[in-house]
């Protein structure tokens, strides 16, 4: 058991020196998605008028885990999984996933501060850009506030984390931080956090960890 949890220690204790020096952490909520009963801890949406999107606890070769499935491949509809038990403004939020090859997208998210699809901060994983990227969305528009170039294998296991401390905002993959952004613009406030993907692509979620600040 203490092995399992091990990955998370250190992107943690980074994360917590990142947002200042007096930042605390609550206990942490630990997902695995071993059961479909698992679904009953969230609720699911779409970007757009479209209706939501069909997710599952699946296996595959790869593994088990939560995935959206179905056959949409329109590029604009976004698929939202918003962790019903908590709701915060400074948190961490992690989840360990892995790409599905063959796909038209391979991207893999989390979300915080979540208030509706056009209102929220977006971290994504991207196995055919092999890119990390940090994202605003405010009144439904998008923007970049942060990015970096990485190695994101289609054919491996990764952890992707985010921390929203005040205006500051941590990126962590694979247990290295990649970068932090500050926005002052749009510090936001209490919201959902959860899990992302997008409609043309899928991927496979093993796990999600969620904690707050005080």
């Amino acid at each position: 058991m203490k092995s399992h949890n091990f990955p998370y220690l250190l992107p943690i204790c980074m994360l917590l020196f990142a947002c200042g020096p007096t930042a605390s952490r609550s206990s942490a909520d630990s997902v695995t998605f071993d059961t479909a009963a698992r679904l009953d801890d969230f609720d699911f949406t779409t970007s757009g008028e479209s209706r939501p999107s069909k997710w599952s606890v699946i296996d595959n070769d790869a593994g088990r885990g939560l995935a959206r499935i179905g056959s949409e491949f329109n590029d604009n509809r976004l698929a939202f999984a918003l962790y019903r038990p908590f709701s915060g403004r400074d948190v961490y939020v992690s989840t360990r996933f892995l790409t599905v090859p063959g796909k038209v997208d391979q991207p893999a998210g989390l979300f915080v501060r979540y208030r509706s699809p056009d209102d929220h901060y977006a971290v994504r994983a991207d196995a055919i850009e092999n890119t990390v990227a940090l994202y605003r969305i405010a009144a439904g528009r998008r923007e970049m506030i942060g990015s970096m170039d990485v190695n994101v294998s289609g054919q491996a296991r990764h952890t992707l984390a985010v921390a929203a401390s005040d205006e500051l905002l941590t990126v962590v993959f694979d247990g290295r931080e990649l970068f932090v952004a500050t926005d002052r613009r749009f510090p936001g406030p209490p919201g959902k956090v959860g899990l992302w993907t997008e409609a043309g692509g899928m991927a496979l979620f093993e796990s999600l960890e969620i904690a707050s600040f005080y």
